[in-house]
């Protein structure tokens, strides 16, 4: 069977090489072929290939191919093809914004928005149009929850696909659109220094739990000088490290062993605690009650607090690597 960009294929395609509506139903039927949207299908094999986003991408271009011209995937959708982060976010319905000021409709499958673009605010991926990723950023900003938009928002700036002056720009753009005092909230709180979504989450939750403003990644030095490794968290005048998922810094080396990767973690802590630090450090789990997160950086602090220690402290080298 021939395909269309993106491994899809397309009743019209295959109707056009000669087979008939019977063999598609027959192959949709005995799981040969996966329905994505109405006419377009992918084979089974790839579609079982595809987590939840991925499956999002192909019904992002599936339904995109089959639009108008004036109409570019925006907002998630948009997200989601640029290859950004997204968490917690619906996605069974795929948007996208048409260049007019009216005629915003929602489907089962499809939220179309309408809002102007000028062409400045677009690209095209795989022959798709698509708002560019500070545009996306913002639209979706304007009607997400904030974790949900820092979350995203993080990821695209540590990736560079946008930065801070873009970001802005797209927001003094969308002043008159609904939402657009929560997007400018949003943008101003994202950090691509954030390496994760549970550091980006983390921040979050420092922020609506009152917490003092962590500074991110940074090296901390034995006393003799030494670069122990870089923090995810570090309230240097507290001398307190915070730490989100230690494992997961050594799980991206796929030499190391497990119980390697328990060594090293715990030679790091001693080295980092050697410092006169107090280390916290919470999971995916402690995400969920942040009580417990802010409890462990308040010992932290109390524990610190009787020796208050003068942290060595420097800025990791660009592009940001993780000491170990």
């Amino acid at each position: 069977m021939d395909s269309e960009p993106a491994g899809l294929i397309w009743r019209r395609t295959m109707l056009a090489h000669g087979y008939t509506d019977g063999e598609l139903h027959r192959s949709r039927t005995c799981g040969a072929l996966v329905p994505v949207r109405r006419g377009a299908y992918l084979r089974k094999d790839d579609f079982t290939q595809l987590d939840t986003l991925g499956q999002h991408r192909v019904l992002a271009q599936a339904t995109a191919l089959a639009s108008l011209s004036d109409t570019a995937v925006s907002h998630a959708s948009a997200l989601a093809l640029h290859g950004i982060e997204l968490w917690n976010v619906p996605l069974a319905l795929v948007h996208l914004t048409v260049n007019r000021n009216r005629g915003g409709k929602k489907s089962r499958r499809r939220h179309l928005h309408a809002a102007p673009f000028d062409p400045d605010e677009v690209t095209v991926i795989d022959g798709i149009t698509v708002t560019t990723v500070a545009r996306s950023i913002v639209d979706f900003a304007r009607t997400v929850p904030f974790e949900q938009a820092v979350v995203s928002g993080d990821h695209a700036l540590r990736l560079g696909f946008t930065d801070r002056r873009e970001l802005a720009e797209a927001v003094a753009r969308a002043h008159h659109r609904t939402g657009a005092r929560r997007a400018e909230r949003a943008v101003s709180f994202m950090d691509g220094l954030s390496e994760s979504v549970g550091e980006s989450r983390s921040r979050v939750l420092l922020h609506r739990s009152g917490m003092p403003r962590p500074e991110l990644q940074r090296i901390v030095h034995s006393l003799d000088g030494r670069p122990i490794g870089r923090v995810d968290f570090l309230w240097r005048e507290r001398g307190v490290v915070g730490e989100f998922d230690g494992m997961g810094k050594y799980a991206m080396n796929s030499t190391l062993t497990e119980s390697e990767a328990v060594r090293n973690e715990k030679r790091r802590e001693d080295e980092l605690r050697a410092t006169g630090a107090a280390v916290a450090r919470w999971t995916w789990k402690h995400l969920d009650d942040p009580t417990s997160v802010v409890a462990r950086i308040r010992r932290a602090f109390e524990i610190a607090g009787r020796s208050a220690p003068t942290l060595s402290v420097s800025h990791p080298p660009e592009p940001l690597r993780r000491a170990q």
